[in-house]
């Protein structure tokens, strides 16, 4: 090899880890505000059942408010926190493909409710990440397995490095 060719070889390389380390600086672990619309696609309600005149709809869309705890191993292997249900369910994680600003991954639960979820997340910088997670499967409800398939959309806003008394939901495994 030429020193021409060795120069341009560590350019990229120093390039490459220079580009890598300003995508890890830009999600920042800590305390993150999300707040998401969960929205039904196939409720668990049986066809022909119908709520008393004057009840709330269980499962109309609706729209929360939480703070969640970001680790930089959550960072470091998934990019973004994990749904809230992989800590009621046994989950795995499939497919993550984490690139510089986004990531997009495969998670399958069992349980309660068996389900299939694609996730993706998007952090255009620093202090703001967007996420969506779509789920399709069965909700057990007594002796029957009903399906089930509902989204859930969310932004998140980064408030600080200290997670004060917010604890990290626990990690699911990777496949």
């Amino acid at each position: 090899m030429s020193k021409t060719q060795i120069r341009a070889a560590l350019g990229c390389c120093l390039l490459a880890a220079a580009i890598l380390s300003w995508a890890q600086a830009v999600r920042k672990p800590g305390l993150w505000q999300m707040t998401s619309t969960m929205t039904w696609q196939k409720t668990p309600m049986p066809p022909g059942v119908t709520l008393p005149q004057g009840a709330p709809n269980p499962f109309a869309s609706m729209t929360s408010t939480t703070q969640v705890c970001l680790t930089q191993e959550m960072i470091d292997k998934y990019g973004a926190p994990m749904p809230a249900s992989q800590a009621q369910e046994s989950c795995t994680m499939s497919n993550v493909v984490l690139k510089p600003t986004s990531m997009t991954a495969e998670m399958t639960c069992t349980g309660r409710m068996n389900i299939h979820a694609t996730m993706e997340s998007s952090w255009p910088d620093g202090n703001t990440a967007h996420g969506k997670v779509h789920f399709t499967g069965t909700m057990q409800m007594g002796a029957n397995s009903i399906p089930v398939e509902y989204t859930v959309e969310s932004t998140s806003t980064y408030k600080g490095a200290d997670c004060g008394s917010v604890k990290p939901l626990p990690m699911p495994p990777s496949k």
